[in-house]
C-alpha cells in the first residue's frame, strides 16, 4: 500500500458525487430543493435526453450574492447551518453544502443568479476537469438558474450505468411529482426535449390542491380517497392529506407519498404503521395508496441520517407510530357506505327535468311489478339464527376457547326485521344510503335501490364483516382469559430482547401472557391466552419482541386473535343460495350502514357496489 495522502479536491468531489449524484433525477432533486429553500414560488425545468445532455432549472427565489457564487460550488459550503446545534432543528430541505460541488465535479455546470438589490446578475461556470470557477456578469431576472450539461462526461464508467432516456426521464419526472406534492404554494413547469410535460399552477385552496393531487396521482385516486386532518394537541403532531379507500389498492407500493415537515421520506416506522391501519381491510398482496403529511417539531426528527436525505429518524418513534396507526385506523373504521356515495350529476342526457324517483321499497310488492324474482322466505332468520355457525369441529373448539363470548347472535328481537324498517326514518321519506332491497339475484347478491341508483351487495361478504366486527367488539370488552401452562416454557433470547420483555411486561399481561425473566438471556412463559393455547407460542413471542424492538410496539397478538375471529365469522355468515326475505335483506343493509369497515369483508374484498342512474343511462345510451 502507498503512503497516506490527502485526496485532491477534484477526486474528493467525485467520490462525494457517488453518494449524491446517482442519475439525472438526483441532480434535479438537489437543485430543486435549493430553489425551494431560496423561497421560490415558480420553478421551470427544461431537460434534454432524459437529463443526460441538459438540465436547466430556473427559479424566482431570493438569489445568491455575487461574492458567494464561487463559494457555492465549494464542498461543505452552506448558508443553512452554522453550528452543530442547528442540526437538531433543521428547517430547510438542503443543509449539507455538498450538492453543487458534487454535481459540478461530474458535469459542465453554469450558475447564474441575481438578488433583488443587485444592479446586474452574475454567472459562474465550471467543468469537471479543472474545477476552477470563472465569474462574469450576465443578464438574468431576480432568482437563480442552474444549467447542467453532459452529466458524467468525465466519468465514462458511471455513464455506462445510466439507463435508457425513457427510464431516466421517468425517474426525473417522479422527483418533480414528489416535490410538487410537497409544496402546493409553488408553480412548476417541466419540459422534455422541447415538449411541455407538466404545467402545475399554485394551489392555495383545498379544491386546487385536490386538482394537483389528481393531476399527479390520477383522478381515480382523489375520487377514491378520504381526506384526513388530525391534530394531537398533547404531542403537537398533525397528520393531514389523502388516504385511498381499501378498495382502491395497488399491486405495487407505487402510489405512496409521505412527507415529514415538507420532506419526502421513506421510513419503516411510517410504512409499518400505515400497513397496520389497513390490516383488517386490505386484500392480501395489495398495497394502500396515500398522500400524507406529518407535521411535528423539527427537534423531534433527525434528518441527517442519509446523504440523499431520503430517510429520517424519529426521536420518539413509538409516539409517531401510535399516532399514525390510531389516526388512520379510526379514519378507515369510521368510513360508512354513505361516505362513499358519489354525488350524481342531474339531467344527464335528458331534454326535460327528470321526475324524482320513488324508492321501490315504498311500492306495493304484492302487485307483481318486480323485474327480478324476490326471495320470499328463508329457513333461518337473518336477525338471529343466521348467526349460528355451521363451522366444523375445529372452529367450534376455537369458539369455546374464547373467554366471555357467550353467543354469536346479535342483540335485538325479531320485531326489528319483520317490517324491514331497521334504520329507517319513520318521520320522513328520505331514502337511507344503501337504499331498500328489491330482489335477491341467484341467492348471492342483494339488489337495492337508493337515491343514486342501483346498489349490488355481496350478502355473504357483507354479513361476514358485520359478524366479525361484533365478535371483535365483544372480545375486546371482556377480559382476556389466560391459561396457565402445565410446564412453563423457557425461551433463549438475546439480552436486548429480554430487556424489552421486562419493559413491556404490562403489555404482555394485558394480552393474556405472563412472562418472567430468569436470566440475562432467558425468558419463561407461564400463561398464554386461551384462544392461542394451541398455536406456536414461541414463534409468536419472538416475532412480537422483534416488532417491539423495531417499531416500539406489536400488533401480532391482536392479529392472531382477529384471524381466529375472522375464521369464525366467515363460517357464521349467511351462505350463498340461502333465500332471504325482503325485510331480512333490508335489515342487512341497515346493519351495513352502522358497521365499521363494512365496505370490505374480512379478506379485503368489496362488499357492495353502486351504479348511479347516470351510469345506467350511459350503459343503455339514453339521451344519445
Amino acid at each position: 500500500m502507498s503512503r497516506i495522502h490527502l485526496l485532491s479536491p477534484r477526486l474528493a468531489n467525485q467520490i462525494a458525487a457517488g453518494e449524491v449524484v446517482e442519475r439525472p433525477a438526483s441532480v434535479i432533486k438537489e437543485i430543486l430543493e435549493n430553489s425551494l429553500d431560496a423561497g421560490a414560488t415558480k420553478i421551470d425545468l427544461d431537460v434534454e435526453q432524459g437529463g443526460v445532455k441538459l438540465m436547466r432549472i430556473r427559479d424566482n427565489g431570493e438569489g445568491i450574492d455575487r461574492d458567494d457564487l464561487p463559494l457555492a460550488l465549494s464542498r461543505h459550503a452552506t448558508s443553512k447551518i452554522t453550528v452543530l446545534e442547528d442540526l437538531e432543528a433543521v428547517g430547510s430541505l438542503g443543509f449539507r453544502g455538498e450538492a453543487l460541488a458534487s454535481i459540478s465535479s461530474v458535469s459542465r455546470l453554469t450558475l447564474t443568479s441575481r438578488q433583488a438589490d443587485q444592479e446586474s446578475a452574475w454567472q459562474v461556470h465550471t467543468e469537471g476537469r479543472d474545477m476552477e470557477a470563472q465569474l462574469e456578469p450576465a443578464a438574468h431576472p431576480q432568482g437563480t438558474t442552474v444549467e447542467v450539461k453532459d452529466l458524467f462526461f468525465n466519468t465514462p464508467a458511471r455513464r455506462k450505468f445510466l439507463k435508457t432516456e425513457k427510464t431516466e426521464f421517468r425517474h426525473l419526472d417522479e422527483v418533480l411529482k414528489r416535490l410538487a406534492l410537497s409544496r402546493f404554494d409553488v408553480a412548476f413547469q417541466l419540459s422534455h426535449n422541447g415538449k411541455v410535460i407538466h404545467q402545475l399552477r399554485q394551489a392555495q385552496s383545498e379544491i386546487e390542491q385536490e386538482r394537483r393531487v389528481a393531476s399527479i396521482c390520477g383522478s381515480a385516486f382523489i375520487d377514491n380517497a378520504l381526506k384526513a386532518d388530525v391534530i394531537a394537541e398533547a404531542s403537537g403532531l398533525r397528520l393531514w392529506g389523502w388516504v385511498g379507500l381499501p378498495t382502491f389498492s395497488r399491486s405495487q407500493a407505487d402510489l405512496q407519498y409521505f412527507f415529514v415537515n415538507g420532506r419526502m421520506i421513506r421510513d419503516k416506522v411510517v410504512t409499518h404503521a400505515v400497513r397496520q391501519a389497513y390490516a383488517d381491510v386490505l386484500y392480501h398482496g395489495r398495497h394502500p395508496a396515500y398522500v400524507l403529511y406529518l407535521e411535528l417539531d423539527p427537534s423531534l426528527v433527525d434528518v441527517n441520517v442519509h446523504p440523499t436525505k431520503h430517510e429520517v429518524r424519529f426521536r420518539e418513534s413509538r409516539l409517531v407510530h401510535d399516532f399514525l396507526f390510531r389516526t388512520l385506523h379510526r379514519l378507515i373504521a369510521d368510513m360508512r357506505p354513505q361516505d362513499q356515495m358519489q354525488t350524481l350529476e342531474s339531467g344527464v342526457g335528458e331534454s326535460v327535468p327528470q321526475q324524482p324517483r320513488k324508492p321501490i321499497a315504498e311500492q306495493n310488492y304484492e302487485q307483481g311489478r318486480m323485474t327480478f324474482r324476490p326471495a320470499t322466505r328463508m329457513s333461518d332468520s337473518y336477525s338471529s339464527s343466521s348467526y349460528r355457525s355451521e363451522a366444523p369441529a375445529a372452529v367450534s373448539q376455537i369458539r369455546e376457547q374464547i373467554s366471555g363470548y357467550a353467543a354469536l347472535h346479535p342483540d335485538g328481537g325479531s320485531s326489528d326485521v319483520v317490517d324491514g324498517s331497521r334504520g329507517r326514518d319513520q318521520e320522513s321519506d328520505q331514502c337511507p344510503p344503501m337504499g331498500y332491497a328489491i330482489a335477491q339475484l341467484h341467492g348471492v347478491y342483494i339488489l337495492a335501490e337508493n337515491e343514486q341508483g342501483l346498489v349490488v351487495v355481496d350478502m355473504h361478504a357483507a354479513h361476514e364483516r358485520i359478524v366479525y366486527e361484533r365478535m371483535k367488539h365483544s372480545y375486546e370488552e371482556d377480559v382476556v382469559r389466560s391459561q396457565p401452562l402445565l410446564v412453563p416454557m423457557s425461551l433463549a433470547v438475546s439480552q436486548r430482547e429480554a430487556d424489552c420483555a421486562e419493559e413491556q411486561a404490562d403489555t404482555f399481561r394485558r394480552l393474556g401472557f405472563e412472562l418472567a425473566r430468569m436470566g440475562e438471556e432467558t425468558l419463561v412463559v407461564r400463561q398464554v391466552p386461551v384462544s392461542l393455547s394451541k398455536g406456536n407460542v414461541e414463534i409468536l413471542i419472538r416475532d412480537v419482541l422483534s416488532d417491539m424492538l423495531v417499531y416500539g410496539e406489536s400488533k401480532r397478538i391482536e392479529q392472531h386473535i382477529n384471524e381466529l375471529l375472522a375464521t369464525m365469522a366467515c363460517h357464521g355468515a349467511v351462505r350463498a343460495n340461502r333465500q332471504l326475505t325482503l325485510p331480512e335483506m333490508n335489515a342487512l343493509l341497515r346493519d351495513m350502514e352502522q358497521t365499521e369497515r363494512s365496505g370490505q369483508c374480512n379478506h379485503g374484498r368489496p362488499t357492495w357496489s353502486q351504479m348511479s342512474m347516470a351510469d345506467l343511462d350511459k350503459l343503455f345510451m339514453r339521451g344519445q
